[in-house]
């Protein structure tokens, strides 16, 4: 029996190695190449870069939409940095003003604001130096085209290059402001409608139901806007190559990432709400008279952090993608965000349009 069980052991790695040469890819053979360029300190010094969509996930209101990101490269000294994000409109996406402006939501009669982020910071080069390294590049033939590139596992080889690589510390400043929905926020802090004060002495506490125009109850439902502005300084590190071969019997292969991981600390001296306008009712859902409420009963927090990356290519027209997650500061326990975006096009330019001239 333990013979037998040997010998199928054996016919069984016999076949399956036999399979398993019968396998190997015909075309997987050695290749030579020509280096082009390996200049990971020859970049373009600007890059400005369109966002057509960017998605994210903010406790305080989630929110989509365009924007623009815009990066200058000094030297090896410092970078500059600018980006500006808004909301397409209150249906898409920018949910808490979507759900303010209908009146089936909404109880207050404040004007809610738009979704905007501006920020504007700088990155000074710590150590910037240049170290060997290597690089895969997937080799690729015009006669690939189609579903003949689409239906294979393409190749790839490895080829020694340089990476520029830069320890940077960061610091900036950030300005932003949205709607919210106040309601999650008291609830989340365990603070009753009746914890903020009417502006006017005399006048009545702010209700937690109303009447309708249907002459039926219904919830209180609270809206307000916050602002925040404030700062962040941290750290980051990048990874640059710009490299180019030339295969034999294959394309050229190119590599020009331009990779950066970063953490900041966010502090936000000013994170602002505006007091609650609410029209009181009567029982058949006519407006009475107006009051403010308070909202200085809500806590607010001035501290968070974030952890980004961003990638970008040395490329006179490409695109570039970035995420972050993190603590914004924002109204207590609302702070959580995760944000992904794309930039397409990227313009890129080295500024250097000087040529020589000579006497005849």
């Amino acid at each position: 029996m333990n013979n037998r069980f040997l010998m199928l052991i054996t016919a069984f790695v016999m076949v399956s190695a036999n399979l398993f040469a019968q396998g190997e890819r015909k075309d997987k053979t050695a290749v030579t190449y020509e280096e082009i360029y390996d200049e990971p300190y020859s970049i373009n010094k600007l890059f400005i870069g369109f966002t057509p969509l960017y998605g994210e996930v903010f406790a305080t209101n989630v929110n989509a939409g365009f924007g623009l990101d815009v990066q200058y490269y000094y030297k090896d000294k410092l970078d500059v940095h600018a980006q500006f994000r808004k909301t397409y409109s209150n249906q898409f996406y920018d949910q808490a003003r979507n759900q303010a402006t209908n009146q089936n939501q909404s109880s207050v009669d404040n004007r809610i604001q738009l979704f905007n982020y501006y920020e504007l910071g700088a990155t000074y080069h710590v150590k910037d130096f240049e170290e060997s390294s290597k690089t895969k590049m997937f080799l690729y033939k015009n006669s690939y085209k189609g579903h003949k590139w689409s239906a294979r596992v393409p190749l790839h080889a490895e080829v020694p290059c340089k990476v520029r690589k830069i320890y940077g510390v960061r610091f900036g400043g950030i300005l932003w402001n949205s709607s919210t929905d106040l309601d999650r926020a008291m609830k989340s802090q365990e603070i009753a409608h009746a914890a903020l004060k009417n502006m006017n002495a005399e006048g009545p506490e702010l209700p937690t139901v109303e009447y309708n125009q249907s002459g039926a109850l219904q919830p209180v439902r609270l809206f307000t806007n916050v602002r925040s502005m404030g700062g962040y300084v941290g750290g980051s590190m990048s990874w640059f190559k710009n490299v180019a071969v030339d295969f034999d019997k294959f394309e050229e292969g190119v590599d020009n990432l331009m990779f950066t991981a970063y953490f900041d600390v966010l502090i936000a001296p000013s994170v602002a709400l505006d007091d609650i306008s609410y029209t009181t009712k009567d029982a058949n859902g006519a407006p009475l008279q107006r009051y403010v409420y308070s909202v200085e009963p809500i806590k607010t927090k001035m501290l968070g952090f974030r952890l980004g990356m961003e990638g970008r290519f040395n490329r006179t027209f490409g695109w570039s993608y970035g995420g972050e997650i993190g603590y914004r500061p924002s109204i207590e326990s609302r702070g959580f965000y995760a944000l992904i975006k794309f930039c397409f096009p990227v313009f890129g330019t080295n500024l250097d349009y000087k040529v020589e001239s000579f006497g005849k």
